[in-house]
């Protein structure tokens, strides 16, 4: 099949559309940046994603994918039309729904026969009649087209093994039309084991907010409950165990930590709210589980000011940037709030972060970066791991304890056992694990 994906030099829309492409279908994918876009012609992305350039490369050079700003171009000569740009959150909590209309114009401007529209960027309720209705009023003539909600749920560093091997692929259409056409692109995918699931149009809508804010639910209940370990004595990581063993729970999303971040559950679950509030709905749980979130990352800092009571004039040392490893995904993540809080109190820091670096230094110029994690230890009273990157784990804990000037660790995720961590000398905290 020939798709364009409009928005497709971002997170979603390129690994959507890379992975339409290893399918076997044709894919143009459509950016506003002239710049991105001839990167991406030499194989270089704006975004680092796990697999993602390998398969890139492997379907640019099979000529399935190709990338351009021709938005005009992509509308009249493709017959199924992806729109996957970005719904930023606004001052108010909603989803920012400019692009999707700029994007809903556009097709009604230039289309020249039967589409199928496939929303894929995440949206409120109600959005499908939106562009359905901003697609008529920029028709030059009627022409037959079907809108489709098509949300995706991909985790930011295991993204392109997510969209292969999916849960679930939830659409919603009105027309059998369009729904056959949805059956088609996904069949490669799905199975009785991994289901495509059919609804109307809005519930396939609500179904995203839902999703994520379920998950955000659970790991602010862990955080909020890691605080009641602390006092108790309890160990939150076996709360989370004995937990995760009841089937009707399970295991995912029962981490205690600095809190979540990145660029979905906030804005989704804020999007959430605002949307039930515009139908009049009261939203107490979700408003609860952002507050929690806002809150578990000063019990870092907290953490922090317990080991180390006057911050004014010491260096910290930060491990973990991003808001989780195998991404370099900077939005809302939990390092910032620390890292502004630790200065505010009069604290330099030094920072490592494997692949995050870069895009920190965009929002975080006065932080010292360095080139290793040990570097980034020398002369600092204080650790504070902020992201559970791997090669972290393993690291000599006496040459950490060398490094530093007093032994302490802040574990905002949990990564050392406390046990060994006080055997071997160090002041050691972590969240939940008193």
């Amino acid at each position: 099949m020939k798709i364009a994906m409009i928005g497709g030099t971002g997170y979603v829309g390129l690994t959507t559309g890379t992975c339409l492409a290893d399918l076997g279908n044709e894919v143009f994918c459509i950016g506003v940046h002239e710049k991105k876009i001839d990167n991406l012609k030499k194989g270089i992305l704006p975004i680092y994603e796990p697999g993602l350039k390998e398969l890139v490369d492997k379907n640019v050079k099979a000529g399935r994918l190709a990338f351009s700003t021709d938005s005009k171009k992509a509308i009249q000569e493709y017959e199924f039309i992806f729109i996957a740009v970005g719904t930023p959150q606004s001052e108010d909590g909603s989803a920012d729904l400019s692009a999707i209309k700029e994007v809903a114009a556009n097709i009604g401007k230039y289309m020249n026969g039967y589409k199928v529209v496939v929303n894929k960027s995440t949206v409120p309720v109600g959005t499908g009649e939106l562009v359905r209705k901003v697609i008529k009023e920029n028709q030059k003539k009627s022409i037959e087209f079907d809108v489709v909600s098509n949300p995706e749920f991909l985790r930011e560093g295991s993204a392109v093994y997510d969209f292969l091997n999916p849960d679930r692929v939830v659409v919603g259409v009105e027309s059998d039309k369009a729904k056959k056409i949805m059956a088609k692109i996904y069949s490669g995918i799905t199975s009785k084991e991994r289901p495509l699931v059919f609804t109307n149009v809005r519930t396939s809508e609500l179904i995203k907010y839902a999703s994520n804010s379920m998950l955000a639910t659970r790991i602010s209940f862990m955080n909020e409950l890691s605080r009641m370990c602390d006092k108790a004595g309890a160990d939150i990581n076996e709360v989370a165990l004995g937990m995760g063993l009841d089937k009707r729970i399970g295991p995912s999303f029962l981490q205690a930590g600095a809190g979540f971040g990145g660029s979905c559950f906030p804005k989704d679950v804020n999007a959430l709210i605002k949307s039930m509030e515009e139908f009049g709905v009261s939203s107490k749980i979700l408003t609860s589980v952002m507050d929690v979130n806002a809150s578990q990352r000063m019990v870092v800092v907290d953490k922090v000011k317990q080991l180390v009571p006057n911050l004014k004039g010491k260096t910290v040392g930060v491990w973990g940037l991003s808001f989780k490893p195998n991404t370099d995904d900077m939005r809302d993540a939990p390092s910032l709030t620390v890292i502004e809080a630790l200065n505010n109190l009069g604290a330099g820091i030094k920072a490592f972060d494997p692949i995050a670096e870069a895009n920190a230094k965009l929002i975080m110029p006065d932080v010292t970066y360095c080139p290793t994690p040990f570097e980034a230890l020398k002369g600092c009273d204080c650790l504070v791991l902020m992201t559970d990157w791997t090669e972290f784990k393993d690291l000599d804990k006496k040459k950490i304890k060398s490094l530093l000037k007093a032994p302490n660790i802040v574990d905002a995720r949990n990564m050392f056992d406390p046990k060994v961590m006080k055997e071997l000398g160090f002041n050691y905290l972590s969240i939940g694990r008193s």
